[in-house]
Formats: structure tokens, C-alpha cells, sequence
């Protein structure tokens, strides 16, 4: 596979392990009332952060950014199609000829770290959401979420291959 299929496979991979967090969180608040998280709050922080604003007491009190929503949904998929570029950094392409579940599982709980310790204390949660009313339960929000990206990753490259070798004959 030359260095464009690879990038494509990687954005495809990253697009479809997102949409499965997506799908995730819809299914939560649908079936549980889970309200998930609002990506306008991750927007506005990322349009505070050329002001030299990394850190909010509360993002929610923060001003608001134009086009926060479109912002936030962005960078969104963008974090997911660069954790499934560091994933198949890691496990090489020969994971993309023959995808397996638990490696893929375990690299999205690893990704839990990025919230707890840079997103939910940048945002005013605390470290590992330490500062809201139920901590656990955003805790084992996050690493439920991630490890449904992590099975997103799998679904994704194994969709993808069989496209691929559908194509190809």
C-alpha cells in the first residue's frame, strides 16, 4: 500500500471509530438520558487558545467563540483520525491487512488519558473529572466511550479492508 492508500485507510479508520463514539452517545441518551458532551464547549475552548487562554475555571461561563459547534465537531474527528494515525503508528500496517479487537480495545482506553488529564481539567472538570457532581460516573463515561472508539477502530479497519479487497477483486 503506497503512502496515499495509507492516509486514506488512517482517515477512514479515524472517521468510522469516531462515528461509533458518536452513535454510542446518541444510543446513551436515548435509552439513558445521558446528556453527552457538547462539542460547542471544546470549540470555545480551542477559540479561547489564541488569546493565550488554555484553562477555564468553566467553560460554560467562558464568552462564547463564533462557530463553536463547527469548531468543536471538527476537532472532534480530527483528535479521532489522529489517534487512529498513532494506532497504526503503533501496530503497524500489518494490522490494517488483518485487523484484531483486543489490541485496538486496549489503544482506546489508553486514549482515556487525553480527558482526564488534558481535556477535563483544561475545561474545568478536574483531573479525571474530579471536580464534577459524580466523578466515577464521568470516569466510567470516558472509558466506556474510548473503549468504544477503540472497538470503532477495529470495526473500521476490518469495514475498510473489505471494501478494499471488494474493490479489488
Amino acid at each position: 500500500m503506497g503512502a496515499l492508500g495509507l492516509v486514506a485507510h488512517i482517515l477512514a479508520i479515524g472517521v468510522l471509530a469516531t462515528v461509533a463514539m458518536d452513535v454510542w452517545a446518541v444510543l446513551l441518551r436515548r435509552v439513558f438520558g445521558i446528556v453527552p458532551l457538547d462539542f460547542a464547549m471544546v470549540g470555545r475552548w480551542l477559540g479561547h487558545m489564541p488569546a493565550g487562554r488554555f484553562t477555564h475555571a468553566g467553560i460554560g461561563r467562558a464568552t462564547p467563540v463564533r462557530g463553536e459547534r463547527a469548531l468543536g465537531w471538527f476537532a472532534h474527528y480530527a483528535i479521532g483520525v489522529a489517534f487512529a494515525a498513532g494506532w497504526v503508528g503503533l501496530a503497524g500496517p500489518a494490522w490494517l491487512a488483518s485487523p484484531t479487537l483486543l489490541p485496538a480495545l486496549a489503544f482506546g482506553v489508553v486514549t482515556v488519558v487525553m480527558p482526564f488529564f488534558v481535556m477535563q481539567p483544561a475545561l474545568g472538570a478536574g483531573v479525571a473529572a474530579s471536580r464534577t457532581p459524580n466523578p466515577t460516573q464521568a470516569r466510567l463515561r470516558s472509558l466506556m466511550t474510548h473503549s468504544v472508539f477503540g472497538v470503532g477502530l477495529y470495526a473500521g479497519a476490518w469495514l475498510v479492508r473489505a471494501l478494499v479487497m471488494s474493490t479489488n477483486g
